[in-house]
């Protein structure tokens, strides 16, 4: 007996495939795969047992990725039909579309193999799924000289059969669902090209990427390819060098040079950050950049996160450089002695860590070897949890607000398979998180596998002004991190307990936040972030004096401004501030030093001549920091 979800209960006698089970429904032309029991599979499946299955079609986002996936092998069948000698590495379907690493000797051209998967797809050819067993999938791809495919063969455990599709003449490797048609794509394009080391190594083969997209319409595949667009528009690398904000070069990957005026926005940032330490009821703190490895091998580091740490040697001692801040700040809490009645205490730290990303994954601001975070831990009783939680949440909205982020979705990513601690201990986490959201009357979606190895967390995404999604705060719940590096308070009974600390960042790595804010504004931030607020400028020498004198008394106001005093042209001039993204620019002629006026524009626009005190007035509330 077969339950098909929202729809009704068929019987069937014996083992029969997804696709005749689906004929009993209004839409099983429309049928890309069937959740079955929680397992999604294709049509092709044989169901044994009683279930309940659930229908997947193209406008499901499973469906959706279903039909990216297969478009990446599609996108492998027509390269080899165009560069036989070419070897396919790996092919994913990722957020929007999908890829494939290939090793190609000779340069290519994409709109060819675009056009050729458009002649692919029009042959409407049935895609077959096989089970083999390890020896025959060697042999299949030993004949058809892709040595990157036996390699990910060799890493399939012996006890699982290996997956293959056929595509006609073309034969893949995929865990599946694949479509079961080329007729079920409607919609899809190749996008361009990088590079990519295999294994990410860069020791390894420099591959070639080739992205795509695929939609189940035209329609919304034209506004996705739109947003690309202005996406690139406000690359916030392309713009951060024009502003003159700061460089990368390779002599650091991954490290960022903060010149003057970026530096003065991180400035700014970390001043309303640091106010919401104090106003919070945070205790600021600053540690070590290295610490012994024997921490990280007790905070459960050492087993979990090795590969993404640095590490250095001094006088026969290893050190790791930290990549995260938790185990110092437990530190800082185990160097006093703690009362239950002096608890929660809450730690602050605009902390410094330094991660080894692979350098094919490494991007601008977004991805950086090194970072700084607003990472705090609160050190709490059991009791304070909900309260602590509905705490930051309101914090961070409130933070997300004031720099301009009002579309916010929150998510609780649940216990990964790679974890540390008892099952126990985590289902009172999960559990106490989903708690404080119900309290703080928002909705959530919840992500299973998606947590830290020690503890669940609940994940802050903020949609920016072209409508991407990036995920910003997390705070977290650990029982097991305190107990294993020793963190104590003396309970009610005078008696050693070990308190619950929550991990909390709200705008996480300063970096990446600044590259964010780039490119949601697309360079022009808001007055009060922007690192120069106003120039003040002369129309001809005659008028040198006046500005000075102007420059002094609004900088005195604390408005960052600086003068510009060239012989040029004042079109000219106005011209290369407004590229800069300078929000003020005041002129100065005649008429506004006999009057004791001044000219203003604000972002292009001419606001006109207004009395220099009524102008001060206004600019200091206008340039002036938040505060939260």
């Amino acid at each position: 007996m077969f339950t098909i979800y929202e729809s009704s209960i068929r019987t069937f006698y014996a083992p029969t495939k997804i696709r005749k089970i689906v004929q009993y429904i209004d839409i099983k032309n429309s049928v890309i795969a069937v959740n079955i029991d929680g397992m999604l599979v294709d049509t092709e499946y044989i169901v044994n047992s009683d279930s309940a299955i659930s229908i997947v079609t193209i406008k499901d986002i499973e469906g959706i990725n279903i039909v990216r996936k297969s478009c990446a092998h599609i996108l492998g069948n027509a390269v080899k039909h165009i560069y036989p000698d070419a070897k396919l590495a790996i092919c994913k379907f990722i957020d929007n579309g999908f890829y494939y690493d290939i090793d190609f000797s000779k340069p290519i051209n994409l709109k060819a193999i675009e056009h050729r998967m458009n002649k692919l797809i029009d042959q409407d050819y049935k895609i077959i799924r096989l089970y083999l067993d390890h020896e025959e999938a060697i042999r299949i791809f030993i004949e058809r000289n892709e040595p990157y495919k036996q390699e990910i063969i060799n890493c399939i455990p012996e006890y699982e059969n290996v997956i293959l599709y056929y595509y006609n003449d073309y034969i893949d490797l995929c865990r599946g669902p694949n479509i079961q048609s080329t007729i079920n794509i409607n919609a899809f394009k190749l996008l361009n090209l990088s590079g990519a080391y295999w294994h990410g190594n860069s020791k390894s083969t420099m591959l070639t990427r080739i992205f795509g997209t695929a939609w189940q319409e035209k329609q919304a595949m034209n506004i996705y390819i739109n947003g690309l667009k202005e996406a690139k528009k406000r690359d916030h690398r392309k713009i951060a060098s024009k502003l003159d904000l700061l460089h990368i070069q390779k002599e650091a990957p991954g490290m960022i040079f903060w010149h003057y005026r970026g530096w003065t926005i991180w400035q700014v940032i970390e001043k309303y950050m640091r106010n919401v330490y104090k106003r919070c009821e945070y205790y600021e703190i600053r540690c070590p950049q290295i610490m012994d490895v024997s921490i990280w091998k007790n905070s459960g580091h050492w087993e979990n996160y090795y590969e993404n740490m640095f590490f250095t040697e001094s006088e026969k001692r290893e050190y790791a450089i930290k990549p995260m801040n938790c185990p110092n700040h437990i530190q800082i809490f185990n160097s006093g002695l703690y009362s239950y009645r002096m608890l929660p205490i809450r730690y602050g730290e605009f902390g410094s860590c330094h991660r080894n990303e692979l350098s094919g994954a490494l991007h601008g601001l977004m991805r950086t070897r090194a970072f700084t975070q607003d990472d705090g831990h609160i050190f709490c009783l059991y009791e304070h949890l909900e309260y602590e939680i509905i705490a930051f949440h309101n914090q961070s909205i409130k933070v997300y607000n004031d720099f301009g982020f009002n579309d916010i979705d929150v998510k609780i990513a649940l216990r990964p398979n790679k974890r540390i601690g008892k099952e126990a201990d985590w289902d009172i986490a999960e559990e106490v998180l989903r708690c404080a959201l119900y309290k703080s009357k928002v909705q959530w979606k919840e992500h299973p596998g998606d947590g830290a190895f020690y503890g669940p967390k609940i994940e802050y995404h903020i949609k920016d002004s072209i409508g991407r999604s990036w995920q910003l705060g997390t705070i977290q719940v650990d029982f097991i991190m305190p107990n294993r590096l020793g963190a104590q308070y003396i309970d009610k009974y005078g008696l050693k307990s070990v308190p619950v600390m929550l991990h909390r960042a709200i705008i996480g790595s300063f970096e990446r936040f600044i590259g964010i804010l780039i490119e949601h504004y697309a360079g022009n931030l808001p007055i009060w972030l922007s690192p120069l607020q106003a120039v003040v400028m002369n129309i001809t020498n005659a008028h040198n004096n006046y500005t000075k004198k102007l420059l002094k008394k609004i900088e005195n106001c604390g408005v960052r401004i600086k003068s510009d005093l060239r012989n040029e042209k004042i079109g000219f001039k106005i011209r290369e501030h407004t590229l800069k993204k300078v929000p003020y620019i005041l002129i100065v002629g005649d008429k506004e030093v006999e009057f004791g006026n001044i000219s203003v524009r604000l972002r292009g626009n001419n606001l006109g001549t207004i009395h220099v005190n009524e102008f001060i007035n206004f600019i200091i509330n206008e340039c002036a920091v938040l505060s939260y």
